[in-house]
């Protein structure tokens, strides 16, 4: 046995030692690369659509070829055949070939990712998987940091940001831009009270509490030439800075933009890794996408709970867990467990919160009798319904913040993912 510790503690040392470090490979730069998916439930393509660059890189540098989810997508950089960053991402066009007009329609959906500029040439490859994760579509893209044709990006310096929350030096932390849509220039003095107001229910919840020094909160005035949102089921379509617009997928509640481009064009140059889109409008709705944005609405009632909700989707990658009965297409077949941290299928149960069950729990876990939401939330188990769907998916708790909004806080197997990706990005 002690012959086997000096061992592991030499290796460990050892891996130190030879640990890539960011300097090595890149340079303090980011690099924009815009993709366009396109196609059907039948066949996908992924396609290259520009290159862009900006000075400074204000994501991870260490932990850089590892994955800490692996979403619907991955991308890989590779150094002579070795890979040297990797990140993961879910996207709209995946959700959008799990509906029913994915049978009878072909579209495309912008998509724009950051990635840290390569010194050296490098291949660049990106794939999509299905719902039973296994890779559908890939693109492998040659890189060459000195192509005359990569655009350099300008800051919009007439733009207003304001930081709502320092936590540190941007290189450092984890960057959190809030970005006005719906707002005109007379209404940015609102925005930024909005974004104050995002930033404070963020950090009313665990585990974004206790790691507040972790993060910083940019506001970002776009401004737009309508006030409020497009709200297609009204006949209401308005001239905005993101075109954003309800009723996604027909969906009524269902807040999204298609034009990724323009949300990144508004970004350009500035600080961030995570973005928070706030919507101009008391209409109920919104939507989050694992690194990509989440986008909700500032004027509801329920936009508190809901800006937290969305934003453990695309921060966290947690699964909605609430369900229904009449989904078109399952989205967590039986045969494949889920990415997402906070549900199961069972079929890698040991990947998921099973270390956190009292012994002799039932599984499936019986629902308790109604109790006081505080007794609820200390019953952890395997509850049957989530991930939209009323069978065959589990969820941890019998309630938690990523089911309904009345809930205070996210479940004990929802903070722990999250408390992990905070600690991927930043030790």
């Amino acid at each position: 046995m002690k012959r086997f510790l000096i061992f592991s503690a030499f290796f460990l040392a050892m891996q130190g030692i030879v640990a890539q470090s960011f300097s090595d490979y890149f340079e303090d730069k980011t690099l924009r690369i815009d993709y366009t998916f396109s196609g059907n439930h039948d066949l996908q393509h992924i396609e290259v659509s520009e290159l862009k660059k900006s000075d400074g890189w204000y994501g991870r540098r260490h932990n850089l070829d590892s994955l800490p989810l692996r979403g619907n997508g991955q991308i890989y950089m590779k150094h002579k055949g070795k890979v040297v960053y990797a990140t993961s991402f879910s996207s709209l066009f995946q959700e959008w070939l799990t509906t029913e007009e994915s049978t009878k329609a072909t579209k495309s959906f912008e998509n724009t990712f950051l990635l840290p500029f390569p010194k050296d040439e490098m291949d660049v490859t990106i794939n999509l998987t299905n719902t039973h994760n296994k890779v559908v579509s890939e693109l492998t893209y040659h890189i060459n940091p000195k192509d005359i044709l990569i655009r350099q990006m300008k800051p919009n310096k007439e733009q207003k940001t304001r930081y709502i929350h320092k936590g540190g030096d941007p290189k450092e932390c984890i960057d959190v831009v809030i970005v006005a849509e719906g707002y005109t220039e007379s209404e940015l003095e609102t925005f930024f009270k909005d974004a104050e107001i995002a930033s404070e229910s963020l950090f009313a919840h665990a585990p974004f509490s206790a790691n507040k020094s972790k993060f910083n909160i940019l506001a970002v005035g776009a401004v737009s030439k309508d006030s409020g949102v497009s709200i297609p089921r009204l006949g209401q379509w308005k001239n905005t800075a993101l075109s954003s617009h309800f009723s996604t997928f027909y969906s009524d509640r269902y807040l999204t933009t298609l034009h990724i481009k323009d949300l990144h064009d508004v970004l350009a140059c500035l600080p961030y890794e995570h973005i928070i889109i706030l919507a101009n409008t008391d209409e109920y709705g919104g939507g989050g996408i694992y690194n990509s944005y989440t986008l909700t609405t500032a004027h509801h009632e329920q936009f508190r709970p809901v800006v937290v909700h969305e934003f453990g989707h695309s921060f966290g990658g947690l699964a909605d867990e609430y369900f229904y009965d009449d989904q078109f297409e399952t989205q967590y077949p039986s045969d494949t467990e889920p990415w997402e941290p906070n549900l199961t299928t069972l079929v890698d149960f040991d990947s998921k919160w099973k270390d956190m069950l009292p012994k002799k729990t039932k599984i499936p876990t019986p629902i308790p009798p109604l109790d006081t939401e505080e007794n609820l939330m200390k019953k952890i188990g395997v509850y049957e319904g989530g991930g939209y769907q009323s069978k065959g998916v589990y969820r941890p708790f019998y309630t938690c913040r990523m089911k309904v909004n009345e809930v205070s806080r996210f479940c004990n197997v929802c903070q722990r993912a999250m408390l992990r990706l905070i600690d991927f990005y930043t030790k």
